[in-house]
């Protein structure tokens, strides 16, 4: 229990009131007698983890209650103090922490991985740093419709080492977003010591290369958290700008429950110890005669009546009982496809031209749309797809981003979580390794974990026959096609580029729409002038044949249609896939009943691509209808090399004649 000892840590009252104190004093305490009812119902096995945030909740107490209520935070597992300072029903956060259904991700995720839009709170994920890029898309929201808002993001110094935080704070600082960085220097990242962890002085020290001010603070004066956030935030609001915040403070529990802190120095220990923030805070408030023995008594017995009542509510809810149909469709967020027929007025087009069309029409259509990417404003891209765009709707929707995928792939995230839509280019689809993390664990997981959608369309300019070599060659949907929460869209003509592109950014959720760029520039088509849309996961039959079933997408299409106006003794059914997930399996099956046959053909290397999983469902779907043995063809198991004759040879495109022919003969 908190001992009434004279405080070790000198308060200066900065002209607040004394119920101001209190209500610092109290937000404080809760938390605290919160996780010391936790840490017993860890070893009761009534929970399964614990990250405490034991003499750290000044920061997270002063931070939010500076802040408006309106303004996001985007907290740590440590953070308890930013849920109990928004108020949110204790039987909730016990719910969560049980994995039960009442808590914020139906037993899904556990402890803080989550968020809440009813009190404007993001929560983490593992990996760290992605929050903090997401902290810069809502701080754009903020900044593009004028809501004078300030957001606030938690990282710890071991996330500071992460990609992630550099372009993060790079990113806001060129756009001046209202953000505050604040990063908890706790002393140890698990067990890893901060003088193993980075070599300037201060962590804050960092905000000088990135040309934002920052200050250092004391974690564990929650007078000067709140002070000092609160006239930083105030004049945020005035000024956007980002600043980066160091506290310090110590962690005085392990890393989670089970690490312990056999590897901290006693001395250190006991030295933090006497710094703990909320006895001392409680000692000068005594000495201040601001509480008494009878207040403390009381609010204590207060908040332990609420954690209670809230614990039973909780303990008697029902275990979560398992049903697929309900996991499966919370993956994505409900979209009702809304068909839009253009008129009858045509126009030639070759894809690069449908592409930008329909980008532009849709920035038309949505104002609360923005784009970002490299190069992507003035100079309209390296392919000028977006060309004459800051022109149009001006470089607030038209963005020039620094090169850092990870952060603008976090941005659109942002953007999405307050509100608004976001297509973001990759320069190059091989480039998004550099964005990997936030594609595939934040964008796909999200809603599925807290029912929040991730609406962005990131733009892929892929493939070979461009003898770009393998950095700038990769067809890499297969990347994508097997992460659940992801929609991978990849069209072979204008026409369906430009449709599919429409409802790609109408869907609400994460869309990778690829671009073959070989086929740019090569492949023209009539193409309705006015806004129209196509169904995602419907494939188009682009010829019909009773002899064998031809599927493919992207470029491999158009090989496919060469061989058949080279072999035209050959019927054939061919499908474009147009997009890969969802996949149109209605389309796949009923052609290959009728013919009997199945090639599948993909530019893609052959282990692991999609033409396996299509091969596999034809297998298990239809092998009572089937004549031969299903064939894939792809491009060789290699890198993409550079030269002419190498890429020749690597292609499947000049496989798949004799492939067929086989099959035929089978």
């Amino acid at each position: 229990m908190l001992t009434s000892t004279r405080s070790t840590i000198t308060f200066d009252k900065k002209n607040l009131d004394n119920q101001t104190l209190l209500k610092l004093y109290k937000s404080m305490l809760k938390p605290r007698l919160i996780e010391e009812k936790m840490l017993i119902l860890l070893r009761q096995g009534k929970i399964s983890k614990w990250f405490s945030g034991i003499g750290q909740e000044a920061i997270s107490i002063g931070v939010t209650l500076a802040m408006n209520d309106d303004e996001y935070v985007l907290p740590m597992h440590r953070n308890l103090g930013v849920f109990t300072s928004r108020n949110i029903p204790l039987h909730r956060l016990f719910s969560q922490w049980q994995g039960k259904a009442n808590g914020f991700t139906k037993g899904r995720d556990r402890s803080f991985h989550f968020g809440t839009q009813d009190y404007n709170i993001v929560g983490m994920i593992s990996h760290l740093g992605p929050q903090l890029g997401v902290a810069d898309g809502i701080a754009l929201a903020s900044l593009l419709k004028n809501k004078k808002q300030v957001t606030a993001v938690f990282t710890g110094e071991g996330g500071t080492s992460e990609g992630d935080f550099h372009e993060a704070l790079n990113v806001a600082s060129v756009w001046q977003l209202p953000v505050l960085f604040c990063v908890e220097n706790n002393g140890y990242g698990l067990s890893t010591p901060t003088n193993e962890q980075y070599r300037c002085k201060d962590i804050a020290d960092r905000g000088k290369g990135y040309g934002m001010e920052a200050f250092v603070i004391d974690g564990n004066n929650v007078v000067e958290v709140y002070s000092k956030v609160k006239k930083l935030a105030e004049s945020i609001r005035k000024r956007p700008r980002p600043i980066l915040l160091e506290f310090k403070t110590f962690r005085m529990r392990g890393h989670e429950e089970a690490s312990g802190t056999k590897y901290v120095p006693k001395e250190l220990m006991e030295e933090w110890a006497k710094k703990d923030p909320l006895e001392n805070f409680q000692a000068f408030l005594k000495d201040e005669k601001i509480l008494t023995e009878k207040q403390e008594v009381a609010i204590k017995e207060g908040i332990v009546h609420e954690i209670n009542e809230n614990l039973k509510l909780a303990f008697d809810e029902d275990p979560i009982v398992p049903n697929e149909t309900i996991e499966l469709n919370d993956v994505y967020k409900d979209f009702e496809y809304q068909s839009i027929t253009p008129s009858e007025n045509t126009e030639e087009l070759r894809l690069i031209d449908a592409i930008s069309v329909g980008l532009k029409q849709s920035m038309e259509r949505h104002k609360d749309l923005v784009i970002m990417g490299q190069d992507i404003a003035e100079y309209g891209g390296v392919f000028k797809i977006t060309e004459g765009f800051v022109k149009a709707f001006g470089k607030d929707r038209v963005r020039n981003t620094p090169i850092c995928e990870s952060a603008i792939v976090e941005a659109a995230m942002g953007l999405s979580i307050a509100g608004m839509k976001a297509v973001v280019e990759m320069q190059f689809a091989d480039f998004v390794t550099s964005g990997f993390n936030p594609v595939v664990n934040y964008l796909a997981k999200s809603h599925y974990r807290w029912s929040q959608n991730a609406d962005v369309v990131v733009r892929m300019p892929c493939g070979a026959g461009v003898a770009a070599g393998p950095f700038h060659s990769q067809t890499n949907e297969a990347w994508f096609t097997k992460t659940p929460g992801l929609k991978v869209v990849y069209p072979a003509f204008p026409y369906d580029a430009k449709g599919l592109l429409a409802s790609a950014i109408n869907d609400p959720n994460p869309v990778l729409f690829f671009e073959h760029k070989a086929l740019y520039r090569s492949i023209r088509q009539e193409v309705p002038t006015d806004y129209f849309t196509l169904p995602l996961g419907k494939a188009s039959i682009l010829r019909e044949g009773n002899q064998v079933t031809i599927i493919s997408y992207g470029a491999a299409v158009h090989w496919a249609l060469e061989t058949l106006d080279a072999n035209n003794d050959i019927h054939a059914d061919v499908i474009d896939l147009r997009t890969l997930q969802p996949l149109d399996t209605e389309t796949i099956y009923s052609s290959v009943e009728k013919t009997g046959k199945a090639i599948i053909l993909q530019e893609d290397s052959m282990f692991g691509g999609i033409a396996s999983d299509i091969s596999a469902l034809i297998m298990e779907n239809c092998f009572e209808q089937l004549d031969a043995p299903v064939k894939r063809v792809a491009s060789m198991d290699t890198p993409i090399p550079f030269i002419n004759q190498l890429e020749d040879q690597y292609l499947a495109k000049g496989k798949f004649e004799a492939v067929l022919k086989e099959l035929l003969a089978y």
